[in-house]
């Protein structure tokens, strides 16, 4: 099934549901009510904006479907802006009503005055009389005459509960409108029907980092886009009712409380299952799905229900014994979208039952799992991606990297060698090499081993440990333990120290330990000196027998570089070192320097 398709298919359920609007009709935010008498005069106005937090917002109501319009003037059917509806905007300089200079007040009269020719209905007559008599000067006079500038209005008549555009004549009207302007016929590639098709589709709004004013997800508008000298739709025929069910459908999904889109850097993010099994299950899939993906770590009860849904993967039972709306047959799309100039561009497109995407999203939990857990519950996919970051900021996000990693934790593919990379790099920039980055290093290692993919690409094959591993003997995994322990050392030597050798030499450390390593292992001699002399002899035996142990299973000579994959099992092998839990015939006196190796990991 295509994205159009798909998206088609979720209006229906939509508008079934009474959550969309019917065809030739948007969702638009409105602020006033204009009540006009049987003559026409201006009754009075009404405050149709809510109070959410300590802001009044705008109502959402169905109106039909605004216009497209950039610079040109286009006016829209019973609603608008008040330069078009009553020909008055709001000064730049005063900040007071001024008339509009553009013609916006005389388009939209000419409108009206076409399609409301020779109307029998009272409340569209009433408009038809106030738009001839209306004069801007009368504005002044209004009720919420300086709130009511350049917001959307729309009109009832008095003592009638609903608005013009909700009449029946009104809906009649606009149904025979967009009839007549609808281009000639041809086979729409999306229903494969005969219908007359669309050659501007609407914009599609909420794909962050696009235009503010919408964007377009299908158009053509260079003459090397098109072909056989057809023009803009043309090119690639969809019917009108096919473009407003898909426009309309996206623009529900990418709106931000809709619960069925997540921000993964540039990467705007929207999912929802097919309502085949009914709109429970479909609900329930997700609902489950933004849980897997954004976990809520306040929400105790849905923290619960989500443990049992992974338990129930882990041991392979179907979700629905964990809850029973679930059905893991359900079809479920996800759907990337990038900004790209006036454009949407698609970052990937992926189809799959609930239950095979929710195995594969475990998958990815259980490639981070490494100890000590650098968190209390699992983190939200984007999270991973600030850890990428420079200063954990998410416009230093690299580019197409969100993309790229929602890809391989739907597919179960490897992750994007630039996560690594980019994990990599902060973590030898900043020298913050905290849980969560040493985490990514594990689960791109990790994947790659499960999927047989790091001996193709050039290094050994070996499994990533998961907690402290004294048995393994990977070169880079025991300088990174070693490295851990001479920082331990120091600390110990040195309790007041401001920068431990961390600070100064992991970047170097972690890429070239032939032209560091001995620097460091004459400066842990000296620390271990130190402790010797004092109180602390038996935490400086600890150590040396540490180092020995270690040592013991690397060559006579320290590598002269690390590859960018080492360079992870390094990061690995140091958390596991500060933060790995001692035997007790281990443990050597509690000092404050232990305490802090212990507890900062």
């Amino acid at each position: 099934m295509s994205i159009l398709q798909a998206l088609g298919s979720h209006y229906e359920r939509l508008l079934a549901n009474g959550a969309a609007p019917p065809y030739g009709y948007s969702v638009e935010r409105v602020s006033f009510v204009i009540v006009l008498s049987g003559k026409g005069v201006v009754v009075d106005v009404l405050d149709k904006r809510e109070v959410r937090g300590r802001v009044l917002r705008p109502l959402r109501i169905n109106v039909p479907r605004a216009a497209s319009r950039s610079a040109n003037v286009e006016p829209n059917f019973l609603w608008d802006k008040t330069c078009y509806a009553l020909g008055v905007t709001k000064d730049r300089n005063t900040q007071a009503a001024a008339a509009c200079n553009r013609g916006e007040r005389d388009a939209f009269v000419e409108l009206h005055e076409e399609l409301l020719r020779g109307t029998e209905d009272e409340g569209l007559r009433s408009l038809l009389t106030f738009l001839r008599e209306w004069d801007t000067e009368q504005y002044a006079g209004l009720r919420y005459a300086t709130e009511m500038l350049d917001t959307n209005v729309v009109f009832r008549l008095d003592g009638v509960a609903e608005l013009l555009h909700e009449r029946v004549a009104a809906r009649e009207l606009w149904g025979r409108y967009l009839a007549e302007k609808a281009d000639g016929q041809r086979m729409c590639l999306v229903t494969g029907a005969h219908a007359a098709t669309s050659r501007l589709h609407p914009k599609i709004k909420g794909v962050k980092g696009a235009q503010s004013s919408g964007a377009s997800l299908v158009s053509f508008n260079f003459d090397a886009c098109s072909s056989y000298g057809m023009a803009q739709g043309d090119n690639a025929p969809v019917s009108e009712s096919a473009t407003f069910g898909y426009t309309t459908a996206l623009n529900a999904l990418l709106a931000h409380d809709s619960g069925r889109r997540v921000q993964l850097g540039d990467t705007t993010t929207v999912f929802w299952a097919e309502a085949g099994g009914g709109e429970v299950t479909a609900s329930a899939c997700e609902h489950l799905f933004a849980a897997l993906l954004e976990p809520r770590h306040t929400d105790a009860a849905e923290g619960a229900r989500l443990a049992d849904a992974l338990n129930a993967i882990a041991d392979g039972r179907l979700l629905s014994t964990v809850q029973p709306e679930l059905d893991e047959r359900t079809r479920f799309f996800v759907l990337g979208l990038a900004p790209n100039a006036g454009r949407v561009s698609v970052r990937f497109w992926h189809t799959d039952s609930i239950g095979a995407l929710a195995r594969r999203v475990a998958d990815h939990w259980q490639d981070l799992r490494i100890e000590p857990s650098p968190w209390k519950a699992v983190p939200a996919v984007r999270e991973l991606l600030l850890w990428a970051a420079a200063q954990g900021k998410s416009e230093n996000i690299p580019p197409t990297l969100g993309g790229a990693l929602m890809r391989a934790i739907l597919t179960g593919a490897r992750y994007p060698h630039s996560l690594l990379a980019a994990v990599v790099a902060r973590m030898r920039a900043d020298r913050d090499i905290n849980g969560g980055r040493v985490a990514v290093c594990k689960a791109c290692l990790a994947r790659d081993h499960r999927l047989g993919r790091d001996h193709s690409l050039g290094y050994e094959k070996e499994e990533i440990p998961m907690s402290l591993d004294r048995d393994n003997h990977n070169p880079a995994y025991l300088l990174g333990r070693l490295f851990a322990v001479y920082e331990g050392a120091q600390r110990a030597a040195l309790p007041n120290i401001n920068a431990t050798i961390k600070d100064r030499y992991y970047g170097a450390a972690s890429a070239t330990p032939g032209a560091v390593f001995p620097l460091l292992e004459r400066g842990s001699a000296a620390h271990l000196a130190s402790l010797r002399k004092g109180d602390k002899g038996g935490l400086a035996q600890w150590f040396d027998r540490e180092i020995d142990a270690i040592l013991s299973g690397m060559s006579a000579t320290f590598p002269r570089s690390l590859r960018l994959e080492d360079q992870g099992r390094f990061a690995i092998g140091y958390h596991h070192q500060r933060g790995a839990a001692r035997r007790p015939a281990e443990t050597p006196p509690q000092t404050d320097a232990v305490q802090h190796q212990e507890g900062s990991a």
